[in-house]
């Protein structure tokens, strides 16, 4: 039997890092899994990450700002005995609210 199980997370780049997980060291096909914004406006996060910063701190010249609106909600369609498995990988990257 399969479930969803899905997870939100404050950065698209922890988002990225945990389906990249699921895909390469778990075997998920990667058509199981889907990323959105966990609310109505569009997003990248909550936190600037990856291409967002530059040493660490937000970039001094961009050609715009990264729409922090809210949190990146990553779901995955998977077989009954790989659930803990993905609850895991989101955890290991910060996920939150994570169901089932």
């Amino acid at each position: 039997m399969s479930k969803t199980i899905s997870a939100e997370f404050e950065t698209r780049r922890d988002a990225e890092m945990a389906v990249e997980r699921l895909v390469q060291e778990h075997g998920l096909d990667r058509s199981s899994v889907r990323i959105a914004a966990a609310s109505d406006e569009n997003t990248a996060g909550t936190q600037p990450a990856g291409a967002d910063l530059e040493g660490g701190q937000p970039k001094t010249e961009t050609a715009g700002e990264p729409a922090l609106n809210g949190k990146v909600k990553v779901s995955a369609d998977v077989a009954e005995a790989s659930a803990d498995k993905v609850v895991s990988s989101f955890e290991g990257y910060g996920g939150s609210s994570i169901r089932s």
